[in-house]
């Protein structure tokens, strides 16, 4: 476990709205950055900022994730994601979230991550694969 993390403890990450990120059922011309693909880069900017302070062989997983998608993001547009600890207890992490493009704040929530130990977490999942026949 590491002492580096902490509340208040914060990352901004901007991520460029690619085709990949976005919903394209409304034609071409209407594509904009997709919940999931949101939800995916909140995820990966607060477990790189966790991962960063933690010793090898520890790692974390999300849990928990709430958050309002309040506005849209066109295709091409830059998003920064900010992740704030907000509480570090035991093994959670607690992040308050906030996104925004040049023209609105698009994005507020949390988001909650549990520090595993790599090992046994791999160790587990191999016995549930076996459980239910995938080994």
């Amino acid at each position: 476990m590491s002492d580096e993390i902490t509340a208040g403890l914060t990352e901004t990450r901007r991520f460029q709205v690619d085709k990949p990120r976005t919903i394209g059922f409304m034609g071409e011309e209407c594509r904009v950055y997709a919940t999931p693909a949101l939800v995916q880069d909140i995820e990966q900017t607060c477990r790189d900022l966790i991962v960063a302070r933690l010793p090898a062989g520890e790692d974390s997983v999300g849990f928990t994730v709430n958050i309002t998608h309040m506005a849209p993001t066109l295709l091409g547009m830059a998003v920064d994601i900010t992740v704030t600890v907000a509480e570090f207890d035991g093994r959670k992490v607690v992040f308050d979230i906030l996104a925004s493009d040049p023209l609105d704040t698009i994005c507020k929530g949390q988001h909650e991550r549990f520090v595993v130990n790599t090992e046994k977490t791999r160790q587990r999942l191999l016995a549930k694969a076996e459980k239910a026949g995938q080994s």
